[in-house]
């Protein structure tokens, strides 16, 4: 919809849908397994070295309900919250720690260039976060007023050929009302007319 609502408009009412871009499959491999390096360690009960002497995860720990996870991690369910009127909003975590009874996403992002601060890294991603708060608080699950992106970003190649990643962790305050304001805008912009602004792919459509 932030891309062009016209091509939102038309996809959602099975019009026509945008091509896809060709997905790149390195951050692709990489989330896969840094899931799979991530779950080693909670069925251990413990947090990765990447942020387990963290400041900002001092009294976290990974969220264990591997069916429950596993669900919510399906890009095909996902967390699901359907409004009073039908319409259905999803979204597919990545992972979730825990502090006390409270929720906190965790999500991982690749970048190809090292960062500065933890600032410069969760630039982007504010909407991202808001909906996976949002989603999880519909489902009557609490979470904390923050969420964490987790960067891997290439440091060096060692001498036998290994790529070798250093990580950063921000922090980021949430905000559900601004998901469910872009959701709202969403349901009123599909009940309307069709957007008549173009953009190169839907013109002429």
């Amino acid at each position: 919809m932030a891309e062009c609502p016209r091509c939102f408009w038309l996809n959602k009412h099975k019009v026509w849908s945008r091509p896809s871009s060709p997905f790149p499959q390195l951050p692709n491999g990489m989330d896969r397994v840094i899931k799979a390096h991530f779950d080693k360690f909670r069925d251990k009960g413990e947090l990765p070295p990447e942020i387990k002497d963290h400041a900002h995860t001092k009294g976290l720990k990974l969220f264990d309900d591997k069916e429950l996870l596993t669900l919510w991690r399906n890009n095909r369910k996902g967390i699901q919250w359907t409004d009073k009127d039908g319409n259905v909003l999803s979204g597919a975590v990545d992972n979730i720690l825990v502090n006390g009874k409270k929720l906190v996403i965790l999500d991982y992002k690749t970048k190809g260039a090292p960062l500065k601060d933890e600032t410069e890294a969760g630039n982007g991603y504010q909407n991202q976060l808001d909906f996976y708060n949002f989603l999880l608080r519909k489902n009557k699950h609490e979470t904390e007023d923050y969420a964490f992106l987790l960067f891997y970003y290439p440091k060096e190649v060692s001498e036998d050929g290994k790529v070798i990643f250093d990580t950063i962790l921000a922090r980021r305050e949430i905000d559900c009302k601004n998901a469910e304001g872009i959701f709202d805008k969403a349901i009123k912009m599909l009940n309307s007319d069709c957007p008549k602004e173009t953009c190169e792919w839907c013109e002429g459509r």
